[in-house]
């Protein structure tokens, strides 16, 4: 494994959603990338047992309300990451 993707390095400064292998989907800034983490800043990590919204509806209601964000700073293990895309490709029709 090189120490930096070239498509995530490509997303650093923007802001992105991550999906997680668990009940967790985390929302915010990609601020750096290395082999083992992505860091990310101004981030929502939000466990879905906590509330009966979906991953779906709750990503939705974000881009439609905003991030809420709950840690100003969250590292994020690669090999739990199953999807990152940018928040402003997401979908809401």
């Amino acid at each position: 494994m090189t120490d930096e993707s070239p498509m995530l390095r490509d997303l650093v400064g923007q802001v992105v959603v991550v999906d997680l292998i668990s009940t967790y989907v985390c929302l915010g800034t990609l601020t750096g990338v290395d082999p083992l983490f992505l860091e990310l800043r101004d981030a929502d990590l939000h466990d879905f047992r906590d509330g009966a919204a979906t991953r779906e509806v709750y990503v939705y209601e974000s881009v439609s309300l905003g991030i809420r964000p709950n840690r100003s700073r969250v590292l994020l293990r690669l090999a739990d990451v199953v999807a990152v895309s940018r928040f402003g490709e997401v979908s809401i029709a």
